[in-house]
């Protein structure tokens, strides 16, 4: 299963003959190829999935979008329970 998240395109340049982004994600900021979607720009929304802008979306489909990501993280939260304190392997008991 892929899954891409959507962000909005801040900013455009060229690197190495490829065009490229720096796109917010909510706060966190990553660069983006935007070989397969040459027709967004700043201010768009962009899908990225490993480091590749995969479509355009519009701003209601984004956000949308990233609800249903963080209600799926606060679902998955609560059943995680606590991590394992650091350096001891999961499965394994101690003396």
């Amino acid at each position: 299963m892929c899954l891409g998240i959507p962000g909005r395109v801040l900013a455009t340049y060229g690197s190495a003959g490829l065009r490229m982004a720096r796109v917010d994600f909510g706060g966190v900021r990553r660069e983006a190829c935007l070989a397969y979607t040459p027709e967004a720009g700043v201010g768009d929304y962009v899908v990225v999935h490993v480091g590749f802008a995969i479509t355009t979306v519009d701003e209601t489909e984004a956000a949308r979008t990233l609800a249903v990501l963080r209600a799926m993280a606060d679902a998955v939260a609560g059943e995680l329970g606590e991590p394992l304190p650091a350096g001891e392997p999961a499965g394994e008991a101690g003396p």
